[in-house]
């Protein structure tokens, strides 16, 4: 599971440490069984909310 997400970050251009670190940080905030379906797509590795962090730096 975790090697999809990380190579899903990739696909979409985020760093997959960065990504994982800001995923781990929002995710705390609820209870495990019960994330907003708002809040899940605001997270998903396509959305347009990511914050800057979370962005590769091309090179």
């Amino acid at each position: 599971m975790m090697y999809s997400i990380a190579e899903t970050a990739k696909a979409n251009n985020l760093n997959p440490f960065e990504y994982f670190k800001y995923l781990m940080e929002q995710l705390k905030e609820y209870p495990r069984d019960n994330v907003p379906e708002d809040k899940l797509k605001e997270l998903m590795p396509w959305s347009s909310s990511l914050p800057d962090c979370c962005k590769q730096l091309k090179r």
